[in-house]
């Protein structure tokens, strides 16, 4: 047994409030004596008292103590395999005696740990900082009213209000109502357990204690509150945090592929090195030392520094700048899979449309009333004043007056709300909810609610709203124009299901309204069963939710983008089918499958049905639904963006390949399980979202391009060097080639990865899913291609200044030779064309089919600047005595760099005709190009 639970079986108070002097008290004794030990009362605290408080006790968060384990991440970085690849050429160097090699390789060693470690880190801090954007909110009574609060300002005696779908954020004893909470975050149990201010218990373990309820468990079902009792690291989650604290970091997809080429290139690096050893000591005829120099080189020139950490903050960033844009990504790895995705499957309320629900036309028995704007309200009849007390009863939204606080609540709520107020029913919350006796939640299976209140002169009263078919059936009689239950016929339902689908037909919402008074002899209901039935109707209002003016375009981009769209609601078909046609979604007559034909759907009908080449609605469906859904078009392999914001839709966010919640209607539950959360909850941002994160993907394999075009021309003059047989001196020292990779490659690299978007990038089908990021075609690109044009043009300069000299195959090159200062500025020449040509590449590697003339020359500022910086650094090593006495450079002549100025130049060009021959290619139509297929030169 705990000290906790000792305390509270003693009746004692348990530990001094961190901060403070305050006890804090048990919290099963009886709930008049809670309120007293925690100064508070049923209506909550003062802010200036809540504030007083968050001083004394500190914020409502739980405290890493000690974070994570930066050493040992910081050792990681010299033991990944581009790192052990170094540590084996610094080995090599040492063991014969070239120490000032090993020493530099050492060097670099260091700075590449250091470099990546920082880079992790900043992309780590820059992932941790999009908690900003998604604060964890609650809703508390201040000062007597309802309140919305950032979560870490709860405080002991605060009286949280908790809804359906919210994660509790302290630890709470139960004051009035039921709910259904999951535990599972404390106790591992799956199912969720109800929790009610009624049923008390005493001698059990807190975790046991049915009127607890615990920070970081979410509501399922139902609504009450409760008074705070503990928070932050005092609470029980607080508890198991301090005992035990495991941070883990999930290596993205990318990352693990890029690992393996690592890994691949390590391998044939050593073996290639190892092999050529003997090889050339014995058939080139290369002195030991000679032999040792060429495998350095060779391990050298193939590791690409900075890949990994690069790749990694390329991701950060891009996830920064989806957070900026609406879409707050909760891993790295998210990014890729967005590039991918081929099908979103949205709602339609608040993600096509606005969400700003506006009454417009009430139907009765005595006719229909407009509430057009531009009407004044109609005159209150009887059955019209009936379903404005029914809307106003049946509602937990708050509206706000003149001076007052703006509106909170669901929207369709509010709307009612609005209505009956104008109707002359304005109910107070707080009379509201004083007259209620039970509440029977808004069920998405159901698509119903109801509540059991009281009137007036104390009579009880079932009120009921909800859609139309799901209603309707339970209703027994109507309410005439005099005010009287009259028989509901089956003429009459006929014509009202008429009057549904007309409505519904013009994209309005509709829900029908009912009551049923009980007698006085009769038992309460406890079972929404129980409730809604033997209903009278009262009549049925339509609302208006406009489609969001931005989201036609964002349809339009992804259709273009070979995206297919599926409209998955809980609404009416008709009314999401004419949502569907005003955005663009659905041409010609639509597909509407409701809840019930798809519950009696084979798997096999399913398939068909989503293998069509149809934009299908699925009307009234329940979150099982989409489940079913994402299941069927991931079993077809496509990847799957999902929206959802009920605590139902948890499990389909889940299974998608992209969960999108909203990060404004959405539950805290549905926000848990996404992979993405829209601020806005607008579909624009999810077209926006595909489009960087297809930015972001490219961007990638730009500047992964990029460093892996240095390998060929690093490694070539080595290749001369051991196939000479040493009578060609080694065109680039170990020292000159670490220089070139440490020194001028990086910026370029990082600027790489801030590209704007490529022109046509969304006019390009979604690439396949668990497509490598590194693919044949790009390697050959980079190794083939580009590579040995930056080779052929850096030999020519160290030629070009060696034959100028009257250097012929086997003339000494060494110290105090008279061909020493010519040797010299030849190297320092390869040098420099290496860096001339990898500029001409960091222009190549920009688009992968446009022109660079489409997307501007000049159009990323970061990589002129990273440019620039490499043109000075390379003009300090060439002309600054320290370094060229360190790198065994030289100064060269203005002949020399006029022959190298051209480099870039030919390099960009030669590339830029490549993407000519295959935009040409394209529009002849050939084969891969006419059927609308990216071909492996679009990808590479």
């Amino acid at each position: 047994m705990t000290a906790e639970t000792d305390a509270r079986t003693a009746g004692m108070p348990e530990g001094a409030v961190e901060g403070g002097s305050a006890a804090r008290p048990d919290p099963t004794e009886r709930i008049d004596l809670l309120l007293r030990d925690l100064r508070s009362s049923r209506t909550g605290l003062t802010d200036r008292e809540a504030r007083r408080r968050l001083v004394q006790v500190g914020p409502n968060e739980l405290r890493r103590r000690g974070g994570r384990d930066w050493p040992r991440e910081l050792v990681r970085q010299f033991t990944h395999p581009l790192a052990l690849l170094l540590w084996a050429a610094a080995g090599l160097a040492a063991a014969v005696g070239i120490m000032p090699i090993a020493v530099a390789i050492v060097i670099v060693i260091v700075i590449n740990a250091a470099f990546a470690f920082v880079q992790e880190r900043h992309a780590e801090k820059a992932v941790e900082a999009l908690a900003a954007y998604l604060p964890t909110r609650a809703t508390v009574i201040r000062d007597g009213t309802v309140a919305d609060i950032d979560a870490t300002e709860l405080v002991p005696g605060d009286v949280l209000v908790i809804s359906e779908g919210d994660r509790i954020s302290a630890d709470a004893r139960m004051l009035e109502g039921g709910i259904e909470v999951d535990l599972s975050a404390l106790t591992g149990e799956s199912m969720p357990v109800y929790r009610a201010a009624d049923l008390a218990d005493a001698g059990v373990p807190l975790l046991h204690a049915r009127d607890l309820v615990f920070s970081g468990t979410t509501c399922t079902e139902g609504e009450a509150r409760a008074v705070v009792y503990a928070t932050g690291m005092r609470s029980e989650l607080g508890r198991i945090a301090s005992l035990s604290e495991r941070v883990r970091r999930d290596e993205s997809p990318l990352e693990h592929q890029v690992r393996r080429v690592a890994w691949l290139i390590a391998l044939v690096s050593v073996t290639l090195g190892a092999a050529f050893i003997p090889l050339a000591t014995l058939a080139a005829h290369l002195s030991f030392v000679n032999a040792v120099i060429f495998a350095v080189g060779l391990l050298v020139g193939n590791v690409p520094e900075g890949l990994l950490p690069v790749i990694t903050l390329a991701l950060a960033m891009g996830v920064r700048e989806l957070a900026r844009r609406g879409a707050v990504m909760k891993r790295l790895s998210a990014v890729e899979t967005l590039g991918s995705t081929n099908v979103i499957c949205t709602d339609k309320t608040g993600t096509l449309t606005e969400n700003r629900m506006r009454v417009v036309v009430a139907h009765t028995t005595s006719g229909q009333f407009d509430f057009a704007a531009d009407h004044p309200p109609p005159t209150p009849h009887i059955t019209l004043t009936r379903m404005a007390i029914a809307m106003a009863s049946c509602n937990n939204a708050r509206i706000g007056g003149p001076g007052d606080q703006a509106s909170t609540g669901d929207p369709t709520e509010v709307a009612i709300l609005e209505t009956a107020a104008a109707l002359g029913v304005r109910l107070d919350p707080e009379v509201r909810l004083r007259r209620r006796i039970r509440q029977f939640h808004f069920d998405s299976s159901r698509k119903r609610m109801s509540t059991l209140d009281t009137d007036e002169s104390g009579a009880r009263v079932i009120h009921a709203k909800g859609a139309p078919e799901s209603l309707l059936p339970l209703c027994d009689t109507e309410l005439d124009a005099g005010g009287r239950p009259v028989p509901l016929t089956v003429a009459r339902r006929e014509v009202l299901d008429d009057l549904v689908d007309e409505l519904a037909r013009q994209g309005l919402r509709v829900l029908a309204v009912a009551e049923r008074r009980l007698d006085e002899k009769a038992a309460p209901p406890r079972q929404p069963e129980q409730a809604e039935r033997g209903l009278t109707l009262l009549g049925v209002v339509a609302m208006v939710d406009p489609p969001r003016p931005e989201v036609a375009d964002a349809v339009t981009a992804c259709h273009t983008a070979g995206i297919r769209i599926i409209v998955i609601t809980g609404d009416h078909g008709l009314t999401a089918a004419a949502v569907a046609a005003q955005v663009g979604i659905t041409r010609g007559e639509p597909v509407i499958v409701t809840g019930d034909e798809l519950d009696h759907m084979s798997e096999q009908e399913l398939d068909q049905l989503l293998a069509a080449d149809t934009a299908p609605i699925f009307a009234r469906s329940s979150p099982e639904a989409k489940l079913r859904i994402a299941d069927a078009l991931r079993a077809a392999g496509h990847v799957v963006a999902m929206t959802g914001d009920g605590v139902n839709d948890a499990p389909a966010l889940r299974r998608a390949d992209i969960g999108i919640a909203m990060g404004r209607s959405g539950t805290d539950v549905a926000r848990e399980a996404s992979t993405m959360v829209l601020t806005d909850d607008n579909f624009a941002t999810i077209t926006a979202a595909v489009e960087a994160g297809r930015r972001v993907y490219v961007n990638i394999r730009k500047f992964i391009f990029y460093i892996f075009a240095h390998a060929t021309p690093e490694v070539v003059p080595f290749l001369i060097f051991a196939l000479s047989g040493g009578a060609v001196p080694i065109p680039l020292t170990v020292l000159q080639l670490l220089s070139f990779d440490v020194g001028t490659e990086t910026l370029p690299a990082l600027a790489l990865g801030r590209e704007p978007a490529e022109p046509g990038l969304m006019r390009q089908p979604p690439r396949p899913r668990g497509e490598p990021v590194i693919r044949a075609p790009m390697l050959l690109r980079a190794w083939l291609f580009l590579g040995i044009i930056c080779a052929v043009l850096a030999m020519a300069g160290f030629f070009y200044v060696l034959l100028r000299a009257g250097w012929h195959p086997g003339a000494p090159t060494g110290p105090g030779e008279p061909l020493h200062h010519a040797y010299r500025q030849a190297t320092t020449m390869t040098l420099l064309g290496l860096v001339t040509g990898q500029i001409g590449t960091a222009f190549a590697a920009r688009t992968e089919r446009a022109s660079l003339r489409s997307i501007g020359a000049l159009s990323n500022p970061l990589l002129l600047w990273g440019i620039a910086f490499e043109l000075a650094l390379t003009a300090a090593i060439i002309y600054l005595p320290p370094l060229q006495s360190l790198l065994g450079t030289a100064s060269l002549t203005p002949g020399m760099l006029a022959l190298t100025t051209p480099f870039p130049f030919i390099v960009w060009g030669a590339d830029e005709l490549r993407r000519w021959l295959i935009r040409h290619r394209s529009v002849r139509g050939t084969p891969a190009e006419s059927t609308g297929a990216t071909t492996d030169h679009d990808r590479g």
